[in-house]
């Protein structure tokens, strides 16, 4: 009975940890890295196929992201996860898949051109749909036998629509251990679903430190009236209001705080304004959020439904779907507020909506979501004066404003708060999911105030869950084998990482461009490349 850790071990995304126990192999997640990545990752140590089961904490891309993958290497077991989880992985998979294929085909016509030999997506939109067919739906707090030896039970930890934490029970040669997974501890008294539950005893606690070195901004959690002021101003001004968002989580808290501005009427002369989500994605998403999930929902939101109240819907609310269907937004010259993916307008339709309002005085973006450093949605809050988009230099005359406190991750404290819950001191505490310093630091904190012992691994360390002992301790292999001085500029070297990923971002927005301007661009890179070129 032993446990590696894979992914997500002093980074923050691609969990992913594995457990052989009585025969049985399974993963906790299986989550695709995103961003940054500066530690290599420690192989599997068992063929894909020779995984039994995957539990699933929640739907986000850095859970669930290689799940295709997992499949198109030769798994064929089942995939447990929450009924919401369940759904939301249907959309995001499918658009990750969608992503990998278009990705990879402006990449082969790149390297046909090149004489170059063409690539493979790390997986197709065929294996996305079929490891969908693995699911197993659960339901929250009930405990289920997987196979002999293995039960589990999935907590609502309050991160995102069906997120949870894993119990899970495993029994080999007649002794049993209690092992719990966070999976992403969420923030209390957010809007829709509820505020994280606790779970009292576990032998073993592998958990998350997302947040583990920061407090979030003294926010009650009701930011209504801060949105209501901006939409407020923006109309008078005769402006629009676009509000990029994530498709998925961010999208229907906002949609549920313009609910509540048009229900009270914090609007005033504009009572009837209307509301554009453009996001195909986000649409499926909201979807989800309307099917009634009322094991997921807080008790406010339960009230609405019963009353027939759809938190996510409202009159003047419009729903994107085709291209034709997005390109009439900006026709339209009623003031509006707009709705669009991405979060951090490095893709997505949200691009075409700042280059026809950024120029615009009289408009106000609004962020409502963390802005990764190098992203677009950063450089504008940082005060960026003009930005290029899809080939034209557009000045930033707009009002740029941000929502402060807007999180779902519990802060030190929420995460300091979930590990406290338990009555009886874990063996031990993995501490995993956060940045390099951030995990020890926050190890180093649960064992000061709660006497635990709290560790934070590397990739590839194996612990046996039965003797309690360390079966092998690794240490972090940075990628391309930085040095410590090198490390230490990390930050300025993500920042240029950031902005490569950007250009490749500009570069597929360009495509069906005029011949001439295509040329053009091609031959500025290129002097690019040959000035940088070591």
């Amino acid at each position: 009975m032993k446990m590696t850790f894979i992914g997500a071990d002093h980074e923050v995304t691609g969990s992913l940890h594995l457990v052989e126990s009585g025969g049985r192999v399974f993963m906790v997640d299986c989550g695709m890295e995103q961003g940054v990545n500066l530690y290599e990752n420690a192989p599997l140590p068992v063929p894909y196929s020779k995984v039994d089961y995957v539990f699933i904490t929640h739907a986000h891309i850095d859970h669930v992201g290689m799940l295709p993958y997992l499949y198109k290497e030769g798994f064929r077991g089942q995939i447990f996860s929450t009924r919401a989880t369940a759904d939301l992985c249907e959309i995001m998979l499918k658009d990750c898949a969608h992503i990998q294929e278009q990705d990879t085909e402006w990449k082969n016509r790149k390297a046909k051109r090149a004489g170059k030999p063409e690539t493979e997506p790390v997986y197709t939109m065929a294996d996305a749909v079929a490891v969908l067919d693995l699911f197993v739906p659960c339901d929250y707090d009930q405990r289920i036998k997987v196979c002999d030896g293995i039960e589990i039970r999935f907590v609502d930890v309050g991160h995102l629509l069906g997120s949870a934490s894993v119990e899970i029970w495993l029994t080999e040669n007649g002794e049993e251990r209690k092992i719990v997974f966070s999976g992403d501890i969420g923030n209390k008294n957010k809007p829709l679903i509820r505020s994280p539950q606790y779970i009292h005893s576990a032998d073993y606690v592998v958990m998350e430190s997302t947040y583990g070195d920061r407090l979030h901004p003294d926010k009650n959690g009701d930011h209504v009236e801060e949105f209501a002021a901006v939409i407020q101003r923006t109309l008078d001004r005769g402006g629009n209001v676009v509000i990029p968002a994530f498709a998925v989580g961010r999208t229907q808290e906002v949609l549920n705080y313009i609910r509540i501005i048009k229900a009270d009427g914090l609007v005033k002369n504009h009572s009837g304004f209307p509301v554009y989500l453009d996001s195909p994605m986000a649409v499926e998403a909201t979807q989800v959020f309307r099917e009634n999930r009322m094991d997921c929902f807080n008790d406010e939101t339960k009230k609405l439904l019963k009353k027939g109240i759809n938190p996510c819907s409202f009159p003047g609310l419009h729903l994107s779907i085709t291209s034709e269907e997005s390109i009439a937004i900006n026709t339209d010259p009623e003031p509006k507020v707009i709705i669009s993916a991405s979060g951090m307008c490095d893709a997505g339709r949200v691009r075409h909506h700042l280059k026809h309002n950024l120029w615009r005085p009289e408009c106000t973006i609004l962020f409502a979501g963390y802005q990764a450093v190098g992203t677009l949605g950063r450089s504008l809050i940082e005060g960026r004066d003009e930005v290029k988009l899809f080939g034209e230099t557009i000045e930033v005359k707009a009002e740029i404003d941000k929502i402060e406190g807007i999180s779902g991750h519990a802060d030190r404290d929420g995460l300091l708060e979930w590990i406290g819950a338990f009555m009886q001191p874990p063996k031990k505490v993995f501490i995993v999911h956060g940045d390099d310093d951030v995990c020890d630091r926050f190890a180093a904190k649960v064992h000061e105030q709660f006497g635990f012992d709290a560790y934070a691994p590397w990739s590839g360390t194996t612990f046996d869950l039965l003797t309690g002992e360390f079966v092998k301790i690794t240490e972090g292999i940075p990628v391309r084998k930085a040095t410590a001085a090198q490390r230490k500029v990390s930050g300025i070297f993500a920042n240029l990482l950031a902005a490569a990923e950007r250009l490749r971002q500009v570069v597929l927005h360009n495509e069906g461009g005029a011949n001439r301007d295509l040329q053009k661009f091609t031959n500025e890179i290129n002097k690019l490349c040959d000035r940088w070129e070591r």
